[in-house]
């Protein structure tokens, strides 16, 4: 059996969109979709701050970035 992978949009349970024509016949689907990482909770938000606050307090952010900025530009041109 062969597998064929087509884009649809489903919008509350119905089918609103495909990108390409689908065959008449019936068909079995398996249906993957993307979803939306969810927050942690505020406790282990505010754990992993308090373990990673100070880390970087001798680093100058400006610097850093202009450097990160300059070297995303560089490469975007090769």
């Amino acid at each position: 059996m062969g597998h064929k992978i087509v884009e649809a949009i489903i919008e509350d349970g119905q089918l609103k969109h495909v990108d390409k024509k689908l065959p008449r016949e019936r068909m079995k689907v398996h249906i993957i979709y993307d979803t939306n990482e969810e927050t942690p909770p505020e406790h282990e938000i505010l754990r992993v701050v308090k373990e990673t606050s100070g880390i970087y307090k001798e680093i100058d952010e400006k610097t850093e970035s202009k450097k990160l900025r300059e070297s995303w530009e560089r490469n975007a041109h090769r």
